[in-house]
């Protein structure tokens, strides 16, 4: 594998902010659902792959204490935690881009609890669900995804959970009249009117 560094752009003194910006930059550029059936897909694919490789070689390089420099830490910053402080701001489209770029074969009951997380947040609980599982399944002595994988199955079975239409993240009575309102203008301007005042 080429140099790390060089693969995310950055020099070997760059800070672990300084790599997990040039990562996620790269991430968001370079991730396969950007490019669908596009050519360019499969080198997509491959290049997501290369930077993801490159990342995690650094974060193990960190890790073990062989690189102590300015901003840097030994504690072992990992890729979850980008994620997971992400998903805790409410980034969850970022979160969720660093997420699938991630590799089939790598993805553990870490990924799929965080990816649940993001579902969840999204409002697609049925996918969130199934994630929550999948991580409980892989890890069960885990508490804090059996305590997710708990809480909505407790919403299911009270009826607490409204899952939305897949695709639509969900619609409340503002976006209903917010479309109203949008559809009255629009017609005022051609002459006609939706909605009569009074």
């Amino acid at each position: 594998m080429k140099d790390p560094y060089q693969i995310l752009g950055i020099t070997r003194d760059a800070t672990d902010d300084e790599v997990k910006d040039a990562y996620r930059a790269l991430a968001r550029k370079y991730h396969p659902d950007n490019y669908g059936d596009n050519p360019l897909s499969d080198l997509a694919k491959e290049k997501m792959q290369e930077i993801n490789e490159a990342y995690d070689a650094i974060v193990r390089e960190r890790r073990s204490g062989r690189k102590q420099g300015s901003g840097s830490t030994s504690s072992g910053s990992t890729q979850y935690t980008d994620i997971r402080n992400l998903i805790r701001t409410g980034r969850v489209v970022d979160a969720e881009t660093l997420l699938d770029g991630i590799p089939a074969p790598a993805r553990d009951a870490e990924w799929y609890f965080l990816k649940g997380s993001v579902l969840y947040k999204k409002g697609w609980l049925d996918d969130a669900f199934t994630h929550f599982s999948t991580a409980t399944r892989m890890d069960p002595s885990n508490a804090e995804y059996r305590a997710a994988y708990h809480q909505l199955e407790r919403q299911r079975q009270t009826g607490a959970y409204r899952a939305p239409v897949h695709g639509a993240p969900g619609c409340s009575g503002c976006d209903v009249c917010q479309s109203l309102i949008c559809a009255d203008c629009c017609c005022e301007c051609m002459g006609g009117d939706l909605i009569r005042c009074c």
